[in-house]
């Protein structure tokens, strides 16, 4: 039986009778059990298996193979043995296409070896544009059937048209041409999305790679095919969009395609009767139809949460479809490129490691309702058998072995001259300790609006300050800036309030040293010359600029002045002292104007610069603020009478307390390794099931004593879309009076995942007939959303409800 592993667990939870027959299960590319939405099916259906069943896995891309043998054994008391080879039988090679270039650079050859070379002229070409040297893809003409004589008057890789700036593409135009000149086809040509699948396929329209013979074929198959269907369907777009594209030797495959469409364009295929598929990474996955040639047309994807680079394991999974065993003497495969890539990340996806197999298990009401549904079947028991406990298990004697050596490193470092010496120094840490977090608190009284705001709205100020934890040192205030229409009334005020960022914001010229010389391997004249122009970029950021350290000769000479944009929060001290500043000091030469007058300004006053008093002049008369200066000074003058300030120099006291710090640090990392590791033996997600639990109780799915109800039987039944957000609209009535097409486009409300790229009212411009079911299953979700946050699972109820 060949089935999908939904069907093979409904038919578990079911208790079906097939599966008393069952022997063996296979499960084909068992890596897509990490996958974020349907890995947790796998890994169900692997432990509701029955023990006598037998297993076979396979996968390309499993790292951490030895752990996943390991779980199978023990959830299944049976021995697993691991069969894995490195060798491939048809080797590749790796080229990039950098958009606005001119042709193909091999970055890695069939021998795995990668040519740095060449990636970076690939790079070079991306950045400017121009005719890079397009020797490296004449290459291709050099081996296997890609020798061959050229047709006439083609041009060579890139050609001489191919200019710059034609977007991407005109690019994969020019490839696929290429790759039908140089009889490197069948082409499957990769993307991220199915809109792209189309738009790249349609492009071709003026191409036609198939002869009269062939185009007969593809027709036969094709009306063959669709006969299958009603007279209606045949007359959908897709259906009748496909075939002028299948007879030119153009295909395309993904998930919105009909099944039907789907089969035929693979029976095309693998007849050798498409020569360039356009498909998206599902195609890679379970399908055994290799091309010669693979193409990817970007580098990024979208994964639900950000666009994020491929990973290795995906892209060995897909560029592991280039090269046919006994046909092809190598598989070729393309990159194209559109944005600048590090070396690093470049040798990451081609050749790192695929991701080890990391479970994705999580608890779904679907799982939950259908054990409860069971009999004397408890749900704790698929979650101390899930491949994420085993996991986390298997972490614990690493975390105790972790903690005992740092136990054991603490026990080493010696604190002054024995047992009593640490008693005291203990004392004085604590005191210290107690006394930083007092004036902490302090500061951040005194940065409130309320009391710094009339001493910041004058220039010249001097602040001491230090953002993100970088401690800058004294600057020079040179601008104070509200957040534009916070002030204002009403919703536009809200709004502006609630755009993110601070209310209150100050440019502040500080000292910095631009971080481009941290990693500079250049030579002194590069640095120097450098070092001479910094001077000219006058904005700062912490991602760009870090602190100068004192006492530094590098840092004195690379040393610039730039203005920062900093919060309130950042201010450490507040200086009773203003120096006259220009209007503009953006000019290089006003900027080392103001630095010189900081910098005499700090000369004179070597005990420190004297500061604003907080009770004097910023007229703070809080009780609390009044408590924690109290509790300062008489932190201050135990410290003053500790016998360690008494008894001991400066340094020697010095390197005391940062000993027994250090020692403290190393106990504290250790208990918490201690607990980890103490929490791993325990089971995960215990709460979180009980809050599910609690949210089917609240919603009428369960009665109090755990007995399923009718609410629950349906739920039980629905597997693609949020089961308790269908059940809600069944029960409310949703579905009666709707017809056919209207009740389709509710639901469709309910599988599309797709982002949404316009803001604001999803049903905006819907007729009223849609818009009313729609605005009732917005209420149905709120319904869910509620009972959810009311039973303390964390969720934003909007997000919920945007989903749909």
């Amino acid at each position: 039986l060949v089935m999908t592993t939904e069907i093979l667990r409904s038919m578990l939870y079911r208790g079906s009778e097939v599966m008393r027959e069952v022997a063996w299960v296979i499960y084909d590319e068992v890596h897509y059990m990490r996958d974020k939405e349907r890995g947790v099916v796998w890994e169900e259906s692997i432990i509701l298996l029955p023990h006598r069943v037998r297993f076979v896995f396979l996968s390309a891309t499993i790292p951490n193979a030895r752990q996943f043998v390991d779980w199978i054994a023990k959830i299944h008391h049976q021995p697993c043995h691991v069969v894995y080879t490195n060798y491939r039988p048809v080797p590749l090679q790796h080229y990039i296409f950098p958009e606005g270039g001119e042709g193909l650079h091999l970055v890695v050859d069939e021998k795995g070896k990668f040519r740095e070379a060449n990636f970076q002229k690939a790079m070079a070409s991306l950045q400017s544009g121009s005719g890079a040297d397009a020797a490296a893809g004449e290459a291709i003409l050099n081996s296997g059937n890609g020798g061959r004589k050229r047709k006439r008057g083609a041009s060579g890789v890139g050609g001489p048209k191919g200019g710059k700036g034609r977007g991407q593409s005109t690019g994969l135009h020019r490839i696929v041409k290429l790759v039908m000149e140089r009889n490197l086809n069948p082409v499957i040509i990769f993307s991220f999305s199915k809109k792209d699948c189309e738009k790249y396929a349609l492009e071709l329209h003026r191409e036609d790679y198939t002869d009269e013979v062939e185009k007969d074929l593809v027709s036969q198959v094709y009306k063959n095919a669709i006969e299958s269907l009603s007279e209606d369907d045949r007359k959908l777009p897709q259906v009748e969009a496909l075939l002028p594209l299948l007879k030119r030797g153009i295909g395309i495959h993904h998930g919105g395609l009909l099944p039907i469409l789907k089969e035929i364009v693979e029976i095309l295929f693998s007849e050798g009767l498409i020569k360039a598929l356009f498909a998206t990474e599902t195609f890679s996955i379970g399908i055994n139809m290799p091309a010669k040639t693979v193409v990817f047309t970007n580098t990024r994807k979208w994964d639900g949460q950000d666009f994020r680079w491929v990973t290795s394991g995906e892209y060995i999974q897909m560029s592991g479809r280039a090269g046919r065993r006994g046909k092809d003497d190598r598989g070729i495969v393309i990159q194209m490129l559109d944005e600048k890539m590090e070396p690093s990340v470049c040798k990451g996806i081609l050749y790192g490691d695929p991701d080890p197999l990391n479970s994705s298990y999580r608890i779904s009401y679907n799982m939950l309702l259908n054990m409860v549904r069971v009999e004397d079947v408890d749900p704790e028991y698929i979650l101390r058998a899930s491949f994420r406990q085993y996991q986390v298990e298997s972490e614990a004697p690493a975390l105790e072995a972790q903690a005992e050596s740092l136990e054991e490193e603490a026990k080493a470092v010696v604190v002054g001259s024995g047992s009593e010496d640490e008693e005291a120094v203990g004392e004085y840490y604590q005191m210290d300790r107690q006394l930083l977090l007092a004036q902490r608190k302090m500061i951040k009284i005194v940065q409130r609006p309320e009391h710094i705001l009339p001493f910041l709205k004058g220039k010249g100020r001097l602040l001491d300050v230090s953002i993100d934890g970088e401690y800058y040192g004294w600057g020079v205030l040179n601008a104070y800036k509200y957040k534009a229409g916070a002030g204002s009334g009403g919703s536009a005020g809200k709004a502006a309030v609630d755009a993110g960022g601070p209310l209150h914001t100050l440019d502040v010229l500080l000292p910095c040293i631009d971080r481009h010389f941290d990693g500079s391997t250049d030579g002194d004249e590069a640095i120097k010359e450098d070092a001479s122009n910094v001077g000219l970029l006058w904005r700062g950021t912490i991602r760009h600029c870090r602190p100068v350290r004192q006492g530094n000769e590098r840092d004195e000479k690379l040393k610039s002045y730039r203005v920062f944009t900093i919060s309130l929060s950042d201010i450490e001290r507040i200086s009773a002292v203003r120096i006259f500043i220009p209007q503009d000091i953006t000019p290089p030469e006003a900027r080392v104007g103001v630095a010189k007058s900081l910098n005499e300004v700090i000369r004179r006053f070597p005990e420190g610069l004297p500061l604003l008093d907080p009770v004097k002049d910023l007229k703070i008369k809080s009780n609390e603020f009044e408590k924690l200066l109290g509790r300062a000074a008489a932190l201050k003058e135990r410290i003053t009478s500790h016998k360690l300030t008494t008894e001991l120099n400066d340094e020697d006291r010095a390197t005391w307390v940062n000993s027994y710090g250090r020692k403290v640090d190393l106990r504290e990392r250790s208990r918490a390794l201690r607990d980890e590791a103490r929490s791993s033996k325990g089971i995960i997600m215990r709460d979180e099931l009980r809050r599910m639990k609690r949210v089917l109780r609240q919603l009428g799915h369960v009665d109090a004593n755990g007995v399923i109800q009718m609410k629950g039987r349906t739920a039980c039944e629905i597997n693609t879309a949020m089961e308790l957000v269908v059940v809600e609209m069944v029960f409310s009535g949703l579905f009666n009076d709707l017809s056919v097409e209207q009740s389709v486009a509710v639901l469709s409300c309910l599988t599309f995942d797709e982002r949404n790229k316009d803001e604001g009212d999803p049903a905006e411009g819907l007729k009223s007939y849609l818009s009313g079911p729609f605005y009732k299953l917005q209420e149905c979700a709120r319904t869910v959303a509620k009972a959810s946050i009311a039973c303390k699972i964390e969720l934003d109820e909007d997000e919920f409800i945007e989903k749909f």
